[in-house]
């Protein structure tokens, strides 16, 4: 297992895309009045403009009344991956981190498709680092805001597993180094506030703290 910063000379380069999957825990489906998908996963994008890489602010913007966090297990992709074979699915890697699939909630239910909710500017935190070498198939995640647990659960709970989806979205798209995959969020998922410090963690990859600000600090 290594730890590789995301501004390495060893890490890939910034990702030409973000690929999301939604609803991949039943309970957080279940709490948004959904039902979780069994057949084929539900993917989004992410605009890549949206990152913020280690510890940077969460800006809320003013278009949105209630923006939430979403923590996340996220894969990064280390090569070229075309319909890739899912029994190699951890040759396709770099490494995976952690991540917060920050979300405008108002904004997704009346657009009723969710790039502009998932896409604002500082909406994709990553970090601490890259962790290459570790098969996060079965990890502990949980997400605290301003030190209270908000979210507690297993990889392992995933509908779709990470091995299934690196060769699942490498059917519909060409992956490239440094892409991303955002494999869900479990139940739990609340409202952000200005002075909110959000922390996901998952187990022996670390922790992604993030300030929430309504403007943007220099």
């Amino acid at each position: 297992m290594k730890k590789i910063p995301f501004d390495s000379p060893e890490a890939p380069p910034p990702p030409s895309k973000i690929v999301a999957v939604g609803r991949n825990y039943r309970e957080h489906a279940r709490e948004l009045g959904n039902v979780a998908p069994e057949q084929e996963p539900l993917l989004f994008l992410k605009a890549p403009s949206a990152l913020v890489f280690g510890g940077g602010d969460i800006v809320l913007p003013p278009e949105s009344s209630r923006v939430d966090y979403e923590g996340e297990l996220a894969l990064v992709i280390g090569r070229t991956a075309k319909r890739w074979p899912q029994e190699r699915w951890l040759e396709a890697l770099a490494g995976v981190c952690c991540a917060n699939d920050v979300t405008a909630r108002d904004l997704q239910k009346t657009d009723g498709q969710w790039a502009r909710a998932k896409s604002f500017d500082t909406f994709c935190p990553v970090g601490p680092e890259i962790v290459a070498g570790l098969d996060p198939s079965d990890l502990a995640i949980e997400t605290r805001v301003n030190g209270a647990v908000k979210q507690s659960s297993r990889t392992s709970e995933m509908v779709f597993s990470p091995a299934f989806l690196v060769a699942y979205v490498s059917r519909m798209m060409t992956l490239l180094p440094g892409d991303l995959i955002l494999t869900g969020t479990p139940a739990g998922i609340g409202p952000l506030a200005p002075g909110d410090t959000v922390e996901v963690e998952i187990e022996r990859i670390g922790v992604l703290k993030n300030r929430v600000s309504a403007t943007m600090r220099d």
